[in-house]
């Protein structure tokens, strides 16, 4: 049985690597999950925990455990509420019967003990969100935690506990350190590249996708939208442009003709390193 669990857990990372687009839909709205998936987002996940007032959560897991026992679910990831929250363990109960979740968010992540126990108890992978200080400094702790697949982080909350000015010059090198620290330690535990937080301004499109640009050149896996506008900006930013497909194409074209080690391609060098770009460029956009 746990070998099954850990096989699991291991497609799924590779799975969330290939995610680019995460959707986020309130549990108080599941009549937008169809909306939802028909953005095309590659992942949908429900949320339980920010989005839906404390009077109103057991109403939401009640029209969630309904969406999922209907004809029309379709697997998705559901964001609970965090560990040290009244509600954790109702949201755990849950998630106990609805086995064919892609997978569970963890809000406000602190501690490796919670992540592998919510993962003992459900047997579904997931994904912590870094949103604290403590959840920050405990990064490499929980970066072991059986179960987790990647991290993603919060970055107003974040913000609001650092005492850092969202919106602000300080609060991007912020944003750029944490996402440094987030890259190092998924690649040094073999988890997925982490996703990046979300872009507060649906609107604001030439915004979004100088974002998006950011955080894949700095090799993060995906994004959370909050709106399904958002998906298709995310997916065509992600599309490398013919210019840079075309010369992939052909340094991996001259590698297998010549089977050189290094040689020159329009005036630039290919060694081993520049030809692993270019294969992962094609694959990217397969």
């Amino acid at each position: 049985m746990q070998s099954a669990i850990n096989a699991k857990v291991s497609t799924t990372i590779i799975e969330v690597n290939n995610t680019n687009s995460w959707l986020f839909v309130p549990a108080t709205r599941i009549d937008r999950v169809a909306k939802a998936f028909a953005s095309e987002a590659d992942a949908v996940i429900i949320d339980l925990e920010d989005a839906v007032a404390l009077v109103d959560k057991a109403q939401a897991r009640l029209a969630v455990e309904d969406y999922y026992n209907s004809p029309a679910y379709q697997p998705l990831w559901l964001r609970i509420n965090q560990a040290t929250s009244s509600e954790f363990a109702n949201d755990v109960a849950l998630c106990q019967r609805l086995p064919n979740l892609a997978g569970i968010i963890l809000a406000k992540a602190e501690q490796a003990a919670d992540i592998e126990h919510l993962h003992q108890q459900t047997g579904l992978a997931v994904v912590a969100l870094i949103e604290t200080a403590v959840g920050l400094y405990q990064l490499e702790a929980m970066a072991k935690a059986s179960g987790l697949v990647a991290f993603s982080y919060g970055f107003l909350d974040l913000c609001n506990d650092l005492r850092v000015q969202a919106g602000t010059a300080a609060a991007d090198l912020v944003a750029n350190q944490l996402r440094y620290q987030l890259l190092v330690s998924s690649r040094a535990n073999r988890l997925s590249a982490p996703i990046d937080s979300i872009y507060t301004d649906f609107n604001d499109d030439a915004g979004l996708k100088d974002r998006v640009t950011l955080w894949s050149q700095m090799g993060m896996s995906g994004m959370l939208c909050i709106h399904p506008k958002q998906v298709a900006i995310v997916q065509k930013a992600l599309q490398p442009s013919p210019k840079a497909l075309s010369f992939a194409q052909r340094v991996v074209a001259e590698f297998e003709r010549s089977g050189q080690a290094v040689f020159e391609l329009d005036g630039n060098m290919i060694d081993a390193p520049v030809l692993q770009r270019c294969r992962q460029l094609l694959a990217s956009a397969d």
